[in-house]
């Protein structure tokens, strides 16, 4: 079966099949055990003591462990689940052993990141009777359809603009997001639509708040309002990564919006044509950004955005220069630039 791809993976997750062995991987760690859970409830329906091995890694890697606990039967009849967490390569060889061992149970393995080449991965992929699945955090649309689908799930919907302002600051773990989402679901109550100040009012926090206040400020030219905002923002927890990729996804989409100026719209109509919708707080701010920056400044701006990003993203022993100020250097550079685009214009 070896790598599972997304369109294939919600039936998967219901019903798993003759599959005798699933390897969990990724950096979400919320996610890995969102998704084991949903195997679990598919094989064993729940929490059944006879038919769940839940083992820890020392366990698992006894010799012979695996082997014996994919092989056993259930006390009480129906298929088992063996349930390892924290799973790495030194399983590889019980996990070989467990695949040629008899019986119907499926091995559950939950690991952390595994490069291409870790011996889990490398043993599984290719095997006919196992899967591989990978959980990385979500993004941009991706985790906008995945905010949208947990909400209906709750009984609740949301307009595309506070979708989009919430995919702008969740997601960095997935049982993170799925308590956001009950907290935004209560606050909806059953049958209700989440709009702009609903998700302002139950979500925002001084941070992103501040952040945003910080890269509207900037892209406009007000470069003191920008300095201030970004100083609260880092204060209240902002991660420079977070900080840099929240600039490039602004900065991106005031580049679609000029496209559009270049091409006859007005800044009005060509922030109305943005998908999802600009937020409506942010429109003035948007529009002053669009009176400073040309299609072609905003390219070469994202440039610059991309380079820190990978900067901030970098091993510490070699940068010198904090993460931090990687960030703020960025924020600041847009607001200078467009500072002297105003004063020429």
């Amino acid at each position: 079966m070896a790598k599972l791809d997304a369109r294939r993976l919600p039936a998967f997750l219901k019903d798993p099949g003759p599959t005798r062995a699933v390897l969990l991987h990724g950096e979400d760690a919320g996610l890995v055990r969102e998704r084991a859970e949903a195997i679990q409830q598919a094989v064993i329906g729940g929490d059944d003591p006879f038919r769940l091995a839940d083992l820890p890694r020392e366990a698992a890697a006894k010799p012979g462990a695996l082997s014996a606990e994919v092989s056993a039967l259930a006390m009480t009849g129906g298929r088992r689940l063996v349930r390892v967490r924290d799973a790495s390569d030194a399983l590889a060889a019980g996990v070989k052993e467990a695949l040629a061992a008899p019986g119907d149970a499926l091995l559950l393995l939950e690991a952390g990141e595994l490069p291409a080449r870790a011996k889990l991965r490398a043993l599984l992929e290719p095997h006919p009777e196992a899967a591989v699945i990978a959980c990385y955090r979500e993004r941009g649309a991706d985790l906008a359809n995945t905010i949208a689908t947990l909400l209906r799930e709750q009984g609740v919907t949301a307009e595309p603009s506070a979708l989009e302002w919430l995919a702008g600051r969740m997601g960095e773990d997935r049982m993170m997001l799925r308590r956001e989402i009950e907290k935004l679901a209560l606050y909806a109550g059953e049958g209700g639509r989440l709009g702009e100040e609903d998700v302002l009012a139950c979500i925002g926090d001084g941070s992103t708040l501040d952040l945003d206040e910080a890269l509207i400020a900037a892209t406009a030219g007000e470069v003191a309002v920008a300095d201030r905002a970004l100083d609260a923002a880092l204060a209240e927890g902002a991660h420079p990564v977070m900080v840099v990729r929240a600039a490039l996804r602004h900065v991106q989409r005031l580049h679609l919006a000029a496209l559009a100026v270049s091409q006859g719209a007005s800044p009005g109509t060509a922030l109305d044509g943005l998908r999802p919708p600009v937020f409506f707080r942010h429109k003035p701010g948007f529009e002053r950004a669009l009176r400073c920056w040309s299609a072609a400044a905003l390219a070469q701006a994202g440039e610059m955005l991309l380079e820190a990003e990978k900067r901030t993203k970098s091993s510490s022993a070699a940068r010198p220069i904090p993460d931090q100020a990687i960030a703020r250097a960025a924020i600041m550079t847009l607001a200078r630039q467009a500072l002297a685009a105003r004063r020429r214009g």
